[in-house]
């Protein structure tokens, strides 16, 4: 049986803990013996308050061993940074655990505690600049669901605990068990952890919306060739001075944004539909279904095929 802890802190984020609790509380229903001790760790026991006022029962942090270490994030997380006691746990507990493992902001805590020096780490998109900054040392990555970097897995914001604790899962007890998981929390199983946070037309639409109209085009569009002069035609720029100001204010080439987009639509239909991946290719801009295998693998880390079993072993 391995120890499963979670710590938090006064004004965590409750799912990031609930997420990955209820995820590893589903294996030990149906399996003898159970694959799987639950441990909720603060800094002292008794309820811990989220910071949505709900309340968690934690016992009070101890020298027992731990194989698995998750340590949530939340708006408490500054104050729980200036608690010696608690991130003397975190560094001993997550140097000794065999997988030490952050939620959201939980990231932060590994990062101060300097488990992720010279490692590749993610955390919720809104702080990965702010946190990058704070520890220089660490490569904090705001594209991904979740990172494995060594022993240390951090993900993603509130639901990405779910996508990395089923893959955690996985690597204890095999994919079958993982999926039955996944059906019992009625979740997407799973999203790769290569996938990126949110949605690109999303992410595009978080500028002053200078390029917003020419991104909704693009998304209509994506059969056209879509060149950067065909984009700067739309915009009514020159191709130069359009190419510099989209990277400005989008944070991508114009090439990038438009394949984004061709991804995040064929996807979708790869997904949600039975249509051929020759068709979701042409459709989509990329003509031809080898272009789009290729480009899927270094996208999401998996194939449209193997993307597509996936969803349909979600339901």
């Amino acid at each position: 049986m391995k120890t499963v802890a979670f710590l938090i802190f006064p004004d965590f984020q409750l799912l990031d803990a609930a997420g990955p609790i209820s995820a590893f509380e589903m294996p030990t229903r149906g399996m003898e013996p159970a694959p799987y001790q639950l441990r909720i760790l603060a800094s002292e026991a008794g309820p811990v308050k989220s910071s949505s006022g709900a309340l968690l029962m934690a016992e009070a942090i101890d020298d027992k061993p731990v194989d698995t270490l998750f340590v949530a994030g939340g708006e408490g997380t500054e104050q729980a940074l200036k608690d010696k006691a608690f991130m003397d746990f975190v560094k001993t507990a997550g140097t000794r655990a065999r997988r030490t493992c952050s939620v959201c902001s939980g990231s932060v805590f590994l990062a101060a505690a300097g488990l992720l020096d010279g490692r590749s780490a993610t955390t919720h998109w809104r702080r990965s600049d702010e946190v990058q900054r704070a520890f220089p040392k660490v490569n904090f990555d705001a594209e991904r669901i979740w990172t494995k970097d060594g022993k240390f897995w951090t993900s993603a914001g509130i639901t990405a605990g779910i996508d990395l604790s089923l893959a955690l899962i996985a690597d204890d007890l095999g994919e079958g068990v993982a999926q039955r998981v996944a059906q019992e929390l009625v979740v997407y199983y799973r999203r790769p952890g290569g996938q990126s946070q949110f949605s690109p037309l999303i992410r595009f639409s978080q500028t002053n919306g200078k390029f917003a109209d020419l991104l909704s085009w693009v998304r209509v569009n994506l059969k056209a060739p879509l060149h950067v002069t065909d984009l700067a035609e739309q915009a009514g720029m020159s191709p130069r001075n359009f190419s510099r100001l989209f990277l400005a204010e989008t944070g991508e080439t114009p090439a990038r944004a438009v394949e984004r987009l061709r991804l995040d639509t064929a996807r979708t239909q790869v997904e949600a539909s039975n249509r051929k991946m020759s068709e979701i290719a042409d459709e989509t801009g990329f003509n031809d279904p080898e272009r789009m295998r290729r480009s899927f693998l270094r996208a999401f880390g998996a194939s449209p095929q193997t993307l597509r079993q996936i969803a349909r072993g979600a339901g």
